[in-house]
């Protein structure tokens, strides 16, 4: 990467990193998680809410903001679909900068690490100090945090594609101290297996009407689908068409008349979230907020995350996607081609608590995960192309042409690839982890600065072998 990268917005990975070293010692107040002040149920809640702020990542530069943008920008950059203002999306992605790799690293685990606080703490306390199940419930919200935060590590930094290689992630299920924190990363199939665990948990004991911008039953069904359409055997994708039925049929979720209400009017009443991120009061105010990134707003700011005309080639003219998901190219820029990102907000308005809202899980997701699932495990390509074509259509796209010719697996989950990037993209990573579950031979032909499977996954930080020795070696394709 560019040692002269600059986001102009200051929502930089950079400064990113630099506030979650800060944020141990020094978060606010309603984000302190402290184990030893778990006494009932009651400080158990607030110990939630506090893992809740980490995995928003709230705490950034101190302000009360939250900052999605590792989920948002950083795999969608990876992918070839979001870019930096003068930053070349098709560089080779084994990146060098420490607040590029590590900032993943760090969020996840200052998560795991309340998480766990939370779990140890509560499942010593007897029952009698919860009303209710409420002790399952808030287990369970934790082990969904726990699980998600690992498997996001798992997704970055191990080598997820190979079920029987060592270089696992390492897997924290005990709050971190001094006296426990040398120790050693585990195999992929260990790591699949304890992630599994928490939700099998979760989808068991957390709360089946939680507020969508906590965890419960749904989101962790949610996740379950994605971990398993990574784990990649026959039974997993078996799995995942069950779970998706259940969810699409029992949950109270419904996909949105027209996609771009959620992002544009509706947030998080939109009935197709099933998880999203809930702007803190007055974000929109802020002069760092989420929106401003992808709207000069002020003629004094450069905008700093735009799309890739690789990205806007998705669209067909068919596409009304097109006309709000990309925007007019960005003027005065040194990448000519690249546009205006306006999924969240439009170019030149005003931010607001709903263009601030993040998504984490929405129902599209799962019908198109379904849709993966069936073809890959040689099911009903007719299926498969029924359910691409609802998601399509929700979108206000007519012509099926190109979806009702696929007469093969293989055009079908490449089709697949790109509607999940259309309807995806900006949100939580799975354009990147779409295109990884392509063919190798493909991945390369979509994004030719890849050409060796190392580079699907990040580097292990090196201050973690200096503070943790027994972690094993560096990830394949990298030096300590």
């Amino acid at each position: 990467m560019k040692k002269n990268i600059i986001f102009i917005l200051c929502c930089s990975v950079m400064m990113l990193q630099y506030s979650c070293k800060k944020t141990l010692s020094a978060l606010p107040e309603n984000a302190k998680v402290d184990a030893n002040t778990i006494l009932d149920q009651k400080t158990a809640e607030v110990a939630l809410k506090g893992a809740y702020y980490l995995l928003y990542n709230i705490p950034f530069r101190g302000t009360n903001t939250t900052c999605w943008d590792t989920h948002q920008w950083q795999p969608a950059y990876y992918a070839g679909y979001l870019t930096g203002a003068s930053e070349n999306p098709e560089e080779e992605n084994r990146y060098t900068e420490a607040y590029t790799t590590n900032a993943i690293w760090e969020e996840s685990y200052l998560t795991i690490n309340a998480a766990n606080g939370i779990i140890n703490r509560v499942e010593m306390l007897p029952d009698n100090k919860f009303t209710g199940n409420r002790k399952n419930g808030i287990l369970g919200e934790a082990r969904f945090l726990r699980a998600y935060s690992h498997f996001k590590l798992l997704s970055y930094y191990a080598e997820w594609f190979k079920r029987d290689s060592p270089h696992g992630i390492l897997i924290r299920d005990v709050l971190a101290n001094l006296s426990n924190i040398s120790k050693a990363k585990s195999s992929v199939k260990d790591s699949y297996d304890f992630i599994l665990a928490d939700l099998d948990f979760a989808i068991a004991k957390a709360p089946a009407d939680n507020p969508n911008y906590y965890a419960g039953k749904w989101a962790a069904m949610a996740l379950k689908m994605r971990v398993l359409m990574s784990s990649g055997r026959q039974t997993d994708y078996t799995s995942v068409i069950g779970i998706a039925n259940e969810l699409i049929q029992n949950g109270p979720y419904q996909l949105e008349a027209n996609p771009k209400d959620i992002f544009r009017s509706k947030g998080l009443s939109s009935k197709e979230v099933i998880m999203g991120i809930k702007p803190q009061p007055n974000q929109e105010n802020d002069p760092y907020n989420l929106s401003i990134y992808y709207s000069y707003y002020t003629a004094q700011i450069t905008v700093g995350h735009a799309a890739t005309k690789q990205l806007r080639a998705l669209f067909t003219a068919d596409d009304p996607r097109g006309n709000w998901v990309t925007g007019a190219e960005v003027p005065n820029n040194d990448k000519p081609g690249s546009c205006f990102f306006s999924k969240y907000i439009a170019v030149n308005a005003k931010p607001t608590i709903v263009s601030e809202t993040s998504y984490a899980f929405r129902l599209s997701e799962v019908y198109l995960l379904k849709a993966e699932a069936i073809s890959r495990s040689n099911g009903s390509i007719t299926e498969a192309k029924d359910i691409l074509k609802k998601i399509m259509g929700q979108a206000g796209v007519t012509d099926f042409t190109t979806i009702s010719n696929i007469s093969t697996h293989e055009a079908l989950q490449l089709e697949l690839f790109y509607e999940i990037t259309r309807s995806l993209v900006g949100e939580d990573g799975q354009e990147w982890m779409a295109l990884l579950r392509l063919p190798f031979s493909t991945v390369k032909t979509l994004k030719p600065s890849i050409t060796n499977q190392a580079q699907y996954i990040l580097p292990i930080p090196t201050n973690e072998f200096l503070t943790n020795p027994a972690i094993g070696p560096q990830n394949p394709g990298y030096n300590k």
